[in-house]
Parts: structure tokens; sequence; C-alpha cells
């Protein structure tokens, strides 16, 4: 069996094949069931680029897989009123099918939660589909929890 070697790298906007693996693996994750989305046109897929290279606490670290890359994590810096302290919100962890069960995705959440230290963050917080239930165990494995009481995650589009 070939030996997996997965680097961290995190995003630089200025490398094209970073921008292009973004959009990769992006578009990866939206047709995956766990995206469950349509696949972003052109012009959707350069303002991702675009906002998430100006959007001030935007953490975006790309997963190098044997040269391939495999694996996606988007985070946002916000702030706890209740800790008076930074937070980490993890957006989107996405690893290719290819990859799965290799460690890329442990990786990935272990590099987010090192930068949320390095930031003096309070917490870092996540959602996860009810149905996904290998990231779960990944989450419960870095002593990721339920909230309690439960929160829900509600939304309205606009």
């Amino acid at each position: 069996m070939p030996t997996i070697e997965t680097v961290i790298i995190p995003c630089n906007y200025s490398d094209p094949e970073h921008r292009q693996a973004i959009i990769a693996l992006i578009d990866a994750y939206i047709k995956d069931a766990m995206g469950g989305g349509n696949p972003q046109s052109e012009a959707e897929q350069l303002a991702l680029i675009d906002g998430l290279q100006n959007h001030p606490k935007a953490l975006v670290l790309l997963a190098r897989t044997n040269g391939v890359y495999s694996g996606l994590l988007t985070a946002f810096e916000n702030f706890s009123t209740f800790t008076a302290k930074p937070m980490i919100n993890i957006h989107d962890i996405c690893v290719l099918k290819d990859y799965r069960g290799k460690g890329v995705g442990r990786q990935l959440m272990t590099a987010a939660i090192a930068e949320a230290e390095n930031r003096g963050c309070s917490r870092v917080t996540l959602e996860v589909r009810e149905d996904n239930i290998p990231a779960q165990s990944l989450y419960k494995s870095l002593d990721f929890n339920d909230t309690v009481p439960v929160l829900f995650y509600w939304r309205k589009n606009l």
C-alpha cells in the first residue's frame, strides 16, 4: 500500500492553484449527498474566491495528499459576547471521496483548532447534519459535543 502523506496549507489567494482547488473542492462538496446543492456558476465561483479573499476574518485551509488537493476547511472568526473573546466557526469541511477515512478531515480540524488557540479564541463551533455519522464521529473524537441545552440551527434565506 502506498504511503499517504497529507499536508495542510493556509490558502494563498495569489496562487492560482489554491484558487482553483477551492473552486473544485467546494464543487465536489456541493455535488456530494452531504452538500446537496446545485453546482455554482462561473460568476458564483469568482464571487466565492473574491468573498473569501476579502473577508477579514476568513480562515481557509487546504489539504494536499500526495500532490492532490484532497480537502478544504473554511472557517470564520467571530466574537463571543459571553466570553468576551474571539471564537471560530467552522463553516465547511470537505474531503474528496477517495481520501475519506485516511485522516485528512482530522488533520484539517486539528489545524483549525490550533489556529483558534493561536488567536486566543474561547471556542470552536460547527454545525453537522444529523445523518452525517462519520463527521459526527470525527468531531466527537476531537471533544466536540452537543450543547446543553441543545441549540437549533435556523436560517432565513434572503
